[in-house]
């Protein structure tokens, strides 16, 4: 039966009742249209899925597709272990040359020419043998190792006495006229006992 403004006014309800009665009525039925419409349209999807997922099941083989990105994974994780090792290997090796006092161009070298193969690392990443790698790179870069000298602090006018060393510029000292203080002869003779001069 439908709803009618004579079935409700039949009812005994006021003009102002049916208006309320209708307007709820129109705004249900308006919902229920709009959800009808909704679930019609979700069944078309659901159709156009299934026939896709139909197709894909006819022509994919999900099990090579599975192994083919497996194996791309597999390559790419060790391809990354590699290169970390890789990395571990040359950092190894510039900590061994540093041990053996090469110079920076002594380790530039020495990284850039060794041998990983030859290089292993224990469970924590640390070089075996470790000794024998600085002892290595000292025999095969032995030309980069440097070596420090010390010196001691240049004074203006070092302390004499009898035994006391002589400097290089006391035999160039030159008097107020500007003439050596010493003759020729006598530096020559002060350069000869004091050889270590010529390199200062």
């Amino acid at each position: 039966m439908a709803l009618t403004r004579k079935l409700l006014k039949g009812m005994g309800l006021s003009e102002e009742q049916i208006d309320s009665v209708i307007d709820a009525h129109t705004e249900t039925v308006d919902g229920l249209k709009s959800q009808i419409e909704s679930m019609k349209a979700d069944a078309g999807k659901l159709k156009d899925v299934q026939k896709e997922l139909d197709d894909l099941k006819k022509g994919k083989d999900w099990k090579a597709e599975h192994d083919k990105v497996k194996k791309e994974f597999d390559d790419f994780k060790a391809s990354t272990s590699a290169k970390e090792a890789e990395n571990a290997k040359r950092e190894a090796v510039r900590e061994a040359a540093k041990k053996a006092g090469l110079s920076e161009a002594g380790i530039a070298k020495a990284v850039k020419y060794a041998d990983l193969t030859k290089i292993e690392l224990d469970d924590e990443g640390k070089v075996k043998d470790a000794d024998k790698l600085v002892s290595g790179i000292k025999d095969e870069w032995g030309d980069y190792v440097t070596t420090t000298r010390t010196q001691g602090q240049k004074v203006e006018t070092p302390p004499r006495n009898d035994g006391a060393t002589m400097t290089k510029e006391d035999i160039y000292a030159k008097d107020d006229k500007g003439r050596y203080k010493m003759s020729t002869a006598e530096r020559q003779k002060a350069l000869a006992e004091h050889p270590e001069l010529m390199t200062a």
